[in-house]
């Protein structure tokens, strides 16, 4: 685990949304972040889908989204990718403000994504699935002699899929085919790879080869934001976790400190 865990500066998490300029451990992160996303707000008609949300994402480490079903940690991640227009807010992606910017440009920029809802080719093998990462972003994310085709094997091999790599993506169970997204979205070389339950439908063994994958590409220094309902993997591996409920950040801090949050249990966590 990335050794930032244990060195970090804790937070008071409040039972209401916190002043991020109150909040030392985050103010830390944004001084740091390769991702920042500030003040955002979303409505949908007359519903408050995010209120001013804070987060920030460092190179190196995982950061842990959490929250209920609906309290908006998806509408965050697709304002983040820009499929959602934010009605207020900024996102910042190594110091450049992109919240005007398409979602490919955002892309080109570095950022990637997989979803809570599978999407992936499935007519196509696990190979072509990758390959079309790596095609689609030879031009702007690797050097001129790279191969696509030896990047999305290389992809493939760190995922640990190489032995289904001719197999049809509809053909495999739902586990499986997460780790041919994680992989795709690995080929188009991202900065910040944003991940939205990605160990829904893994048994337990590949949870725990999973949650070592990402541990080793924080390591690598990769940045990465996570949305995963399987607590004792967030917990064990996250150097720090946003707590979204109904839109509203409602706690941030380590793993310790969230959770320990009495707000937190209530909301989310639960109490023993």
């Amino acid at each position: 685990m990335n050794s930032s865990v244990g060195t970090m500066s804790t937070v008071q998490a409040l039972g209401k949304r916190p002043d991020p300029p109150d909040l030392v451990a985050h103010q830390a992160r944004v001084d740091h972040a390769v991702l920042r996303v500030q003040g955002v707000g979303v409505s949908f008609g007359g519903v408050q889908a995010l209120n001013d949300v804070d987060l920030a994402v460092t190179m190196g480490t995982i950061t842990g989204l959490i929250g209920p079903n609906g309290a908006g940690k998806t509408t965050l991640f697709n304002v983040i990718t820009g499929l959602q227009v934010q009605d207020r807010g900024q996102i910042v992606l190594d110091g450049e403000d992109i919240s005007d910017l398409k979602p490919h440009k955002r892309a080109r920029l570095g950022l990637a994504r997989t979803f809570q809802r599978l999407e992936t080719f499935g007519s196509m093998t696990v190979y072509e699935n990758v390959l079309t990462g790596a095609e689609i972003s030879k031009s702007w994310a690797h050097p001129e002699s790279a191969q696509p085709k030896e990047i999305a094997l290389k992809a493939i091999d760190r995922v640990g899929i190489s032995s289904i790599a001719h197999q049809r993506a509809d053909s495999l169970p739902v586990g499986l085919a997460r780790m041919v997204e994680v992989a795709r979205a690995l080929a188009t070389n991202p900065q910040v790879l944003l991940l939205d339950e990605p160990s829904s439908g893994l048994n337990e063994e590949e949870s725990v080869h999973f949650a070592n994958l990402l541990i080793q590409l924080a390591n690598e220094g990769l940045a990465l934001l996570l949305v995963e309902h399987d607590m004792e993997m967030v917990m064990r591996i996250c150097a720090f976790l946003y707590v979204l409920d109904f839109g509203r950040l409602l706690a941030a801090g380590t793993p310790k400190v969230v959770q320990s949050n009495p707000a937190v249990q209530a909301a989310y966590l639960g109490t023993e």
